[in-house]
């Protein structure tokens, strides 16, 4: 099943996407994260035939989970990201936070900050948690998953560089693009194999596979339940490969009117263009 996050006529709402249209399930339940925390996801999707249904083309795309509890990001993940920013290994997953108002949705702009120019993409496979937890074992941690989804975990460089604390620059306001579905489990079935592609005016800039994490999703998931309890519609982003903008030569920044895209085998394609702050 998939699930979208949108907005139609100024109302916010969310649905079980199928084929070109959207299911309208704002009846069932507020939102999304409140679906998730009932448990209710295959019992609104059941529902789905009666009720009033969009076409794709007609709404705006939300945040997958546009109010999140928590979002987790996993950093330095993959080896070879690891590499080209000479960072040591560590024997736990670096993990930071992003604030709900930092993302925005599927074929919206992520937006440029008027006091940077070092705006970096990030492709990465995002996990929609779907029952709390605490202190997770990694042999139950797939249980907890309601589902996965494409991010772009968009970084303003310099304000990430100004001290060794990456918060400022990962959470200027419509900076990072989730979506544009949440597809669940089943669906999706095992996440290793997934190729996970990004590109930039039609350019591949990352491309691997989801098994070249150093830090899998189990893992993640039981650090992470560790430190804090897990929520139903908490998100984790799990993490970038390499072939970053800032550690190119010359680096390759995104810029205005520039479009990119992030796509993962089975889970969706996430595409953005970039706009200048007003």
């Amino acid at each position: 099943m998939k699930f979208a996050s949108f907005e139609i006529d100024n109302a916010a709402s969310w649905g079980l996407v199928e084929g070109d249209s959207v299911a309208d399930l704002g009846g069932r339940y507020p939102d999304l994260k409140s679906a998730i925390a009932a448990g209710g996801l295959a019992e609104a999707a059941k529902s789905a035939a009666g009720t009033k249904r969009h076409p794709l083309a007609k709404i705006k795309f939300l945040p997958v989970i546009p109010n999140p509890d928590k979002i987790l990001c996993i950093g330095l993940n993959y080896e070879n990201h690891r590499k080209e920013t000479g960072r040591s290994e560590v024997e736990n997953p670096t993990v930071f936070g992003r604030f709900a108002n930092s993302q925005t949705g599927h074929l919206t702009d992520i937006i440029r900050p008027k006091v940077s120019t070092h705006l970096d993409f990030e492709g990465e496979l995002a996990i929609i948690i779907g029952k709390p937890g605490r202190y997770i074992k990694k042999s139950e941690a797939w249980g907890h998953i309601a589902g996965y989804a494409c991010y772009n975990e968009g970084s303003v460089r310099d304000y990430q560089r100004h001290t060794h604390q990456f918060t400022p620059g990962k959470n200027f306001p419509s900076t990072g693009g989730f979506g544009p579905y949440l597809v669940t489990p089943d669906e999706v079935g095992n996440v290793g194999p997934l190729r996970l592609q990004t590109r930039l005016n039609g350019e591949v800039v990352q491309d691997t596979t989801i098994d070249q994490m150093i830090f899998d999703i189990p893992r993640q998931i039981e650090y992470c339940s560790q430190f804090t309890r897990l929520e139903p519609g908490d998100v984790i982003a799990t993490g970038t490969p390499g072939g970053v903008g800032s550690r190119r030569t010359p680096p390759l920044w995104m810029k205005a009117g520039d479009v990119v895209e992030v796509e993962i085998d089975k889970v969706g394609l996430l595409r953005n263009g970039i706009a200048d702050e007003a």
